[in-house]
């Protein structure tokens, strides 16, 4: 009996077949036939990516209860041999209908107007690989400083990758966060919110509607999720139109895209390096 089958024994789900899943770059994927249902599992390493899993669920339902989009439910979540694993619901693709943008724009401004008294979420837990500290802050600038920007930069200087001036530069941005960012109360973030993480899911009684999955969550500036939904693409132009009509936004929150893409951008040169450590400099650069 493979680890596959043997996750389904443990939950009483009659197992049919299954199927390797790509895509993922971390997890091993795999769709799940039972004659229950169609199943999402992913699994990984217990040891190396300690209770990834355990937080992945705890940001699941945790937007789960804050938005209208479509967030798959968490059938279980352990560890076995030495693996730990998720198992969620199944999402079935579908066609985008002419509303779609307009639906998600309506869940993600609803997500965003759930709050919170500080900045930061009650557990650390994963941006891709890299583990992402969540401790509470009573400013968005204190958060995004001492829980973010340096933290990362400290790892790129001890790659060899940022100097000391890269260093200086990154801390006297930190200073002014407060004085960049309009003040805003904490919101429920995605916090991983490009294009790979979200779909047009029919679960919901056949009727198409936006899904989102695989979260970072935490309280923090709302526009940190609309500025990674900037960074690769993949999102309508008509989902910000509606966003700000359902939750508007604070003048000039286009020109603050590249301070909110400085902290995914500081994720992916630490994990790839290449082109991303440069993206960060000019950043930084242009900030200060």
């Amino acid at each position: 009996m493979n680890l596959v089958q043997q996750i389904c024994s443990c939950h009483q789900l009659d197992y049919i077949n299954h199927t390797a899943v790509g895509g993922g770059d971390i997890n091993a994927s795999f769709a799940i036939n039972t004659r229950q249902a169609r199943y999402f599992l992913k699994v990984n390493d217990a040891a190396r990516f300690p209770l990834m899993f355990v937080r992945e669920a705890e940001g699941l339902a945790a937007i789960k209860q804050a938005t209208s989009l479509y967030v798959p439910a968490v059938v279980a979540v352990g560890e076995l041999q030495g693996q730990q694993y998720l198992l969620l619901e199944h999402l079935q693709s579908g066609s985008a209908e002419y509303d779609f943008w307009q639906q998600f724009a309506i869940g993600l401004a609803r997500l965003h107007q759930t709050t919170n008294e500080q900045f930061g979420f009650s557990t650390a837990n994963y941006i891709g690989s890299l583990p992402q500290p969540n401790e509470y802050r009573t400013t968005w600038g204190a958060f995004y400083a001492e829980q973010r920007i340096l933290p990362l930069t400290k790892l790129l200087a001890d790659k060899g990758t940022f100097g000391k001036a890269d260093i200086t530069t990154a801390e006297n941005l930190c200073n002014h966060f407060d004085d960049l960012f309009p003040p805003e109360p904490p919101a429920l973030l995605h916090g991983d919110l490009w294009s790979g993480n979200f779909m047009c899911a029919t679960n919901a009684g056949g009727k198409a509607m936006p899904a989102i999955y695989d979260p970072a969550v935490y309280y923090g500036h709302r526009e940190m999720d609309l500025g990674m939904t900037l960074l690769f693409g993949g999102f309508n132009s008509s989902m910000y139109e509606a966003y700000h009509s359902a939750f508007p936004l604070e003048k000039d929150w286009q020109k603050r895209v590249s301070l909110t893409q400085l902290y995914p951008l500081l994720v992916h040169a630490v994990l790839f390096g290449g082109g991303y450590i440069n993206q960060c400099k000019r950043i930084l650069q242009h900030w200060t």
